[in-house]
């Protein structure tokens, strides 16, 4: 059995299994529960759609997948019912990610750190927006996706959270607390980050980020995801890499991380030459937009650029190393 990989008529036997006994009889006999974040979609009728692709291994195999051997999100069950060809949506929302709350902490710091209502002009931009982020995959989301009633909730979870609120407080997560801190400490920070977002996916820039990139989003930074991603996209830029080493060659220096001093040529000899990482010393939300100039760019190795991005605030080059400093004995 090839997990996974079942073909368009077995789904549909799967399903006109399920339409014969019923979902309850369905369900008992394979051991599933009743779907929670996805349906199949087919002939104006929804299925449980881990269910289903479990089932259709059956007809497929001759032996169903259990509802233990597999997970019925994005990666697996939908994913494969999509590549036989069928509709999958979503019965409930994606949480919110930090950037979607970073904008509706910007429209609740401006109304005075009061909730909005869902017909403000303010909300209702916030709710455009959200819907084009290039966040949450299209399957994921609902008919009420980021709608301007959600954003208005939100606005008010975030209201009720602030110090200085004396009411009982909505039922926000720890997430709108935390880009609240963020607000309260930063402003201005984050007032910029909030902006830079809103401008690029007005403009449609952030909006041709790829949904996902686990190497930026493994990484933790309070403007959020969309601008850290921008931001690798910067330092990736070969163009710009390859004038900063020239620069750095062409004054007699050699390729050494500017943090620890490794040199790859010195380490892996011919295969090493000419190799080093870039990193933009100033992050995105601080540095606005912009020409890139070669002082805002510094050559580090692979793990000392790790360790700069791994948590926010960044520390420049300089302050690593210090730090490398302090931890020698």
């Amino acid at each position: 059995m090839r997990k996974g990989e079942f073909t368009r008529e077995s789904v549909l036997k799967a399903i006109d299994e399920y339409d014969r006994v019923g979902q309850e009889t369905f369900l008992t006999t394979y051991g599933y529960r009743p779907a929670r974040d996805y349906l199949l979609v087919h002939d104006a009728k929804e299925y449980d759609s881990k269910a289903i692709a479990g089932v259709a291994h059956r007809y497929e195999y001759g032996q169903a997948l259990g509802p233990h051997a597999f997970h019925g999100g994005l990666q697996e069950a939908v994913a494969w019912l999509k590549r036989a060809g069928f509709e999958v949506k979503s019965i409930r929302n994606p949480d919110w990610v930090w950037d979607e709350i970073l904008l509706a902490c910007a429209i609740t710091a401006d109304n005075g750190w009061k909730g909005l209502g869902a017909t403000d002009p303010r909300v209702i931009e916030v709710s455009e927006l959200l819907q084009l982020m290039p966040i949450h995959d299209l399957s994921s989301r609902n008919d009420t996706f980021r709608n301007n009633n959600g954003v208005a909730r939100k606005t008010f979870d975030i209201a009720t959270h602030h110090p200085d609120y004396t009411g009982k407080p909505t039922n926000g997560g720890a997430r709108d607390v935390a880009v609240l801190k963020a607000f309260l400490d930063s402003p201005l920070e984050m007032a910029a980050a909030a902006e830079l977002v809103r401008a690029g996916i007005l403009s449609g820039e952030l909006r041709e980020l790829p949904p996902a990139d686990e190497e930026a989003d493994e990484f933790d930074a309070p403007e959020g995801r969309l601008l850290v991603r921008k931001h690798f996209a910067r330092e990736r830029n070969r163009g710009l890499r390859q004038r900063k080493i020239n620069a750095v060659l062409g004054q007699g220096s050699r390729l050494a991380c500017e943090v620890c001093d490794f040199d790859f040529q010195r380490a892996y000899g011919d295969r090493g030459m000419g190799y080093i990482e870039c990193h933009h010393v100033v992050p995105l939300h601080e540095a606005g937009e912009g020409r890139t100039k070669l002082s805002d760019l510094a050559l580090i190795c692979a793990n000392c650029h790790r360790m700069v991005h791994r948590r926010a605030p960044w520390p420049t080059p300089q302050e690593l190393r210090a730090l490398m400093a302090r931890q020698r004995p």
